[in-house]
């Protein structure tokens, strides 16, 4: 992540720099909902942030229900791998749109904010890799699931531990992207930025 500094890798930052955060300031969250200019795509796309929010609390959940007994074998396998293998994709999808599309959109339209969208797109690259790290170690134990107990155990541990690491980054970055793109959308309105839908 050249031109970051440590502080700001998403494994680690508590949100925003300062010098990224005058839309946010002057357009707080409390005031998102409900203003003339929160239009279609950005509540679809802020919907699309709390559903990744939600499978992937859903996902830790399952983990720990089935690791304390609560879910049997079959019952997880048939729940949880239908379920990751969505949120890998659509997270993915959501990734490329976002750097291939509205990121340059936004980064040109706002130029002090251009180091925002880079930074954003560096936090892609390493929730990608984490992403990566997740997939491997949740086949694993889907594979796991008729081995012996111990190999079952590890391969449990060794994903909730992946998703462990996973999901704060994600949080962190879907916070901090809405952070910067909502209040922009509602200083210049979606048909301003041309991302209407």
């Amino acid at each position: 992540m050249s031109g970051f500094s440590d502080a700001l890798r998403v494994e680690v930052r508590q949100g925003l720099p300062s010098d990224l955060r005058y839309l946010v300031e002057k357009y707080p969250r409390e005031t998102w909902q409900g203003h003339p200019n929160l239009g279609d795509m950005a509540q679809f796309w802020l919907q699309r942030h709390d559903m990744f929010r939600e499978l992937g609390g859903l996902l830790r959940g399952s983990v720990s229900d089935y690791r304390e007994g609560r879910l049997a074998p079959h019952d997880f396998a048939a729940w949880f791998a239908p379920r990751l293998r969505f949120f890998l994709q659509q997270l993915h999808g959501h990734h490329q749109i976002e750097d291939m599309h509205y990121f340059p959109v936004f980064a040109a339209a706002e130029t002090g904010l251009k180091r925002g969208f880079d930074l954003l797109d560096a936090d892609h690259h390493t929730i990608h890799d984490a992403l990566e790290r997740n997939a491997e170690a949740g086949l694993a134990f889907l594979q796991a699931l008729g081995a012996d107990r111990d190999r079952l155990l590890f391969a449990a541990d060794a994903y909730a531990d992946e998703n462990a690491r996973l999901l704060p980054m994600l949080l962190r970055h879907l916070h901090d992207e809405e952070d910067l793109i909502i209040p922009l959308i509602l200083d210049r309105t979606e048909e301003g930025l041309g991302v209407g839908i």
